[in-house]
């Protein structure tokens, strides 16, 4: 097996397991929600200010998740 495809392998394993893991955490949150309206008798909805603070919670995740392979330098 040469380099270039060994490369590939793990490249598609992380991405995959990313990607799984991204959706896993997307139905939970949008189960959580549902739970929430429901418990409460209303149909599910986000305010303007609840997105905006979920989009800013998001983009630190991201940020710490490219910071992890920063100390490997």
């Amino acid at each position: 097996m040469s380099a270039d495809s060994t490369n590939g392998n793990w490249k598609m394993r992380i991405l995959l397991l990313g990607g799984l893991a991204g959706a896993v955490t997307g139905l939970a949150a949008a189960y959580l929600l549902v739970r929430r309206a429901e418990e409460r008798g209303v149909e599910p909805h986000l305010e303007a200010g609840e997105g905006i603070r979920l989009g800013l919670l998001l983009l630190g995740l991201l940020r710490q998740v490219s910071a992890l392979t920063e100390g490997d330098k």
